[in-house]
């Protein structure tokens, strides 16, 4: 019987619309500690650059770094709470990895428009770690999902594969 839905199988509409949902709550806890994340990582920077002598990228790869701390512990801890947290090490190892690449997009942009084109105004060093920020939040927002807080199997997946079990055995004989 393929193709039919039983009182326990969703329509293909009705998981496409559960996927979907799952989704939009996952991008919305990620970005409840990513916008967390940005304000600690904003703070930190705009004290590292204006009450310390640090030039403007050493003060922002200190705040990114702060920022991914902060993020690896929500992240773990709201965001993917209920991923597989089996292999920490490895998970942590992969979070550090995609955050250093992270971090290499956000503060090469400041980068490039401090030391490429000159632009080394608070204002101007705001906007465009700002802007750096959200294009290596993509790439981490991909990474995280794909690489590090992976999902666990599917509930009716599960639930199929126990059903499986239960259904009786056919025995053969051979005569």
């Amino acid at each position: 019987m393929t193709g039919t839905s039983g009182p326990h199988t969703p329509s293909r509409l009705g998981a496409l619309r559960l996927r979907f949902d799952a989704l939009a709550r996952e991008i919305a806890k990620f970005g409840v500690v990513g916008a967390l994340g940005v304000l600690v990582n904003f703070a930190v920077f705009n004290l590292m650059r204006h009450g310390t002598d640090l030039q403007v990228v050493r003060a922002s790869v200190i705040a990114t770094v702060v920022a991914i701390v902060f993020n690896y512990v929500g992240f773990r801890y709201f965001t993917y709470r209920d991923r597989d947290k089996s292999g920490r090490a490895k998970e942590l190892t992969l979070f550090l990895l995609f955050s250093v690449v992270g971090l290499v997009i956000e503060n090469g942009v400041l980068y490039a428009a401090t030391y490429g084109f000159g632009w080394d105004s608070p204002l101007q060093s705001n906007i465009f770690k700002f802007l750096g920020m959200g294009l290596a939040t993509l790439f981490r927002f991909w990474s995280y999902r794909t690489w590090v807080f992976k999902a666990l199997p599917a509930r009716e997946a599960v639930a199929s594969a126990e059903s499986f079990l239960d259904e009786p055995a056919e025995v053969t004989r051979v005569i």
